[in-house]
């Protein structure tokens, strides 16, 4: 198995960056629409993301404030979806606070503390014909979030 793994910069509270991972409300602020529910005493989370690939439905494993946000996708998919390469892995969000390491596209000056988020979709299998498309379609999807953290950030740079 491989993992996609993405490491995001976010010049914005960590507690502002958790809030948008951690519940259906918060990631309708920055990705898509999702409804967050309760069965058998799991929360699931879901969402739509249109077109033939039917409901991407997410076991929250963990939630641990300012720190962690897990999910397994639960859901199966048509074979043509990318979602299909989903069913069984688990997205995992780990947060944290460091210095920044110095002004690069648009980071802020060195030393100055900043939200890291470091990124995995474990479980792929490594042939997936969806691996590539997939983690390049994380990349932009987590650069929305990024946006949205600096946004709700007063006196971001």
């Amino acid at each position: 198995m491989t993992a996609i793994h993405h490491q995001l910069w976010i010049d914005a509270p960590l507690s502002t960056v958790y809030a948008g991972l951690a519940t259906a409300e918060g990631l309708g602020q920055w990705w898509i629409a999702h409804q967050q529910s309760v069965i058998d005493g799991d929360t699931l989370l879901s969402h739509n993301p249109g077109g033939g690939h039917g409901v991407v439905a997410m076991k929250v494993l963990e939630t641990l404030p300012g720190q962690r946000v897990r999910w397994e996708v639960i859901s199966h998919h048509p074979r043509q979806s990318p979602a299909s390469a989903w069913s069984g892995t688990e997205i995992r969000f780990e947060l944290s606070r460091r210095a920044s390491p110095g002004a690069w596209r648009g980071l802020p000056h060195e030393g100055e503390p900043m939200t890291v988020l470091e990124f995995h979709h474990l479980g792929w299998d490594p042939h997936s014909e969806y691996l590539g498309f997939c983690s390049q379609a994380w990349a932009e999807t987590l650069v929305l979030l990024r946006r949205w953290a600096e946004a709700r950030t007063p006196g971001h740079h």
